[in-house]
């Protein structure tokens, strides 16, 4: 049994974490902070387990193994490295962390303290994604030439518990492009196989504003030009003004066809060929996210688990890259 703690247990823990930890065979929760400890009383009355005073007295139980670090984006890379030199293996969700130099301390902390460190991007683990995968590696659309990525909601507030750290900058640092972008940029480099090397970017605070009626301290949207190391080329958005209906697509167009993710109501993955023929892929509703499942099982076989600290760091880059380019109007090279 690998015995994991909490540290944050708002509502990516509530939803993700504890339930899929509790439901693998192979874990048993043992331990929760939060800085409001009665949320974190709760939800040890629900699992089991013991609460904390400070994350300190937790990482430093030597019973503990790994811990799923669910706090804001700025404590990231102080409690993950603090994680790290105690021994534990460490789950922690993304963005990695505010700057690229507090991404690859993490690694390096990780690296060498023998620990596996992986990030939470979940996309990748969908089984939509997975078949997409696969169908690309088998060439059904050819190489892929471009590509049209989109993700947009109406943002945190409608659904995290402490929705206002969203746009604090001095707590997250970034808006909707680490929130959401994150994801497709991920995305794109799994589904791809290729590594972003470029981008020209906008990173644009155009609707939210805070109680006061002030724009908000972040980015609400993002418009992305990736450059890949593969030859291919193509746009990601970002936003929290989606108010409508949620947009999540992603469209790949190749040399013998275009692949269309999420973009049908019909079926989750269409791919038209060159004589105008559609086959339509169905799947099961997904319950898990296979995030936790893939950290739990790196650690029993003592691999790197897919989304290592090191993966995660080329995304890392392509996000802080955006950043720039929109900062000074230029494309910026990224992972090169």
């Amino acid at each position: 049994m690998i015995k994991v703690a909490i540290i944050g247990c708002g509502k990516i823990a509530q939803v993700r974490h504890l339930p899929e930890y509790a439901a693998n065979p192979n874990v048993e929760l043992v331990g929760y902070y939060d800085l409001n400890r009665e949320r974190a009383e709760k939800v040890a009355a629900q699992y089991g387990g013991k609460v904390y005073d400070t994350y300190f007295d937790l990482l430093n139980n030597p019973a503990i193994d790994a811990v799923s670090i669910c706090v804001d984006n700025r404590s990231h890379a102080e409690i993950t490295t603090y994680a790290l030199y105690a021994g534990k293996h460490v789950l922690c969700e993304k963005p990695m962390a505010i700057t690229l130099a507090e991404c690859e301390s993490m690694v390096a902390a990780a690296e060498f303290n023998g620990k596996h460190l992986m990030i939470g991007h979940n996309m990748r683990f969908d089984p939509v994604y997975r078949r997409a995968k696969k169908l690309l590696d088998e060439g059904v659309i050819g190489d892929v030439i471009t590509f049209r990525t989109v993700m947009g909601n109406a943002g945190p507030e409608g659904w995290s518990m402490d929705g206002n750290w969203f746009f604090d900058k001095k707590k997250a640092a970034m808006g909707a492009l680490s929130d959401l972008g994150i994801h497709k940029v991920d995305l794109l480099q799994y589904l791809t196989g290729q590594k972003v090397i470029s981008t020209t970017a906008k990173v644009l605070t155009l609707n939210k504003h805070d109680t006061e009626g002030r724009p908000i301290g972040v980015d609400d949207n993002a418009l992305c030009i990736l450059r890949m190391n593969g030859g291919s080329a193509g746009t990601m958005a970002a936003s929290w003004t989606v108010y409508g209906q949620e947009s999540n697509s992603t469209c790949l167009f190749g040399t013998r066809g275009v692949m269309r993710i999420y973009n049908s109501l019909t079926a989750p993955i269409e791919v038209r060929d060159l004589n105008n023929t559609i086959t339509a892929y169905q799947f099961e509703h997904q319950t898990r996210s296979g995030v936790i499942d893939e950290f739990i099982d790196a650690l029993e076989h003592d691999r790197e688990p897919e989304v290592s600290g090191r993966e995660a760091l080329t995304t890392m880059r392509t996000i802080f890259g955006c950043i720039k380019s929109s900062e000074t109007g230029r494309t910026v090279s990224v992972n090169s």
